[in-house]
């Protein structure tokens, strides 16, 4: 499955235009996915190493999407630095400690930071009482002779990012949900081991599949990261100014959700980078 997605991903990112930092990320989603493959076939060491250090690669390469957006470029080579550093010493550490404890720590405290930072970037950019963007707020910058849009203009503006608001916080929580369930099912399995293993005896197969908790912790963590993955291309875009432009696509709950290209958005002024407009949010 992580296969399959990564491919779909990395098509989406080409044939939508998403930033390139995305399809990098789907390139180590599918390392993941290849990884974990290759180690449940042989069981060889090297490629649990590959499955389980991608995953903290990957989740770097996300956090780094976030923190270096809109940054001077100085401040994006020093970011790059630091997480490279960072993954080199975990990359060391675990490969002496060989401690799964250590791996699933670090890899919780990195996707519990880069969920919250993700939810902050996404209520500041898009909530009007937070990006002070209300009736009162148009009205004082009035008085102090700033530039403002016009009473419907304003409205219409907050009515679009309310309701885009509201989507993205279901795809969020849906998300979140198949993801900490997949580990809450894993620990389970983990715990009960000895049991699951004579109930899926006694009932034998195909059926025995269903008890299978580590299948379903691949299943459900790989559709979470995907759906994470999704929400900060959405994300970006909405950063960009880009939401009349782009919207996320999820008509049937057994179709894959994307994000598409409804629109063209205007070209950017010289100020644009790497990883984002040079304009500073927030």
């Amino acid at each position: 499955m992580f296969i399959y997605l990564a491919y779909r991903g990395v098509q989406s990112c080409r044939k939508q235009g998403h930033d390139t930092v995305f399809e990098v990320a789907y390139y180590g989603y599918f390392l993941v996915g290849f990884g974990s493959f290759m180690f449940h076939t042989t069981l060889k060491y090297p490629w649990q190493l590959v499955d389980e250090l991608n995953m903290i690669y990957t989740t770097c390469l996300m956090a780094y999407a976030s923190l270096s957006y809109s940054r001077p470029a100085n401040h994006q080579i020093a970011l790059g630095i630091f997480f490279s550093l960072f993954c080199a010493g975990i990359t060391v550490y675990y490969h002496y400690l060989q401690d799964p404890v250590f791996h699933q720590t670090v890899y919780a405290l990195l996707t519990v930071f880069i969920v919250f930072r993700s939810i902050y970037s996404m209520e500041f950019s898009l909530r009007p009482s937070l990006r002070k963007s209300e009736e009162e707020h148009r009205l004082e910058r009035k008085k102090q002779n700033l530039p403002v849009l016009s009473k419907e203009e304003q409205e219409y503006e907050n009515k679009r990012d309310l309701d885009i608001l509201k989507e993205l916080w279901f795809f969020v929580v849906f998300g979140i949900t198949v993801f900490v369930g997949g580990f809450g099912i894993w620990a389970l399995d983990n715990t009960y081991c000895s049991t699951l293993r004579q109930w899926r005896r006694n009932i034998g197969m195909p059926w025995g599949f269903v008890l299978e908790g580590h299948g379903w912790w691949h299943l459900m963590t790989g559709l979470g990261a995907y759906c994470y993955i999704l929400w900060a291309i959405h994300l970006r875009h909405i950063l960009n100014g880009d939401q009349e432009h782009f919207r996320l696509v999820w008509d049937k709950i057994y179709h894959l959700p994307e994000v598409v290209r409804v629109s063209e958005p205007p070209a950017k002024g010289n100020g644009k980078i790497a990883n984002g407009d040079m304009k500073k949010l927030n």
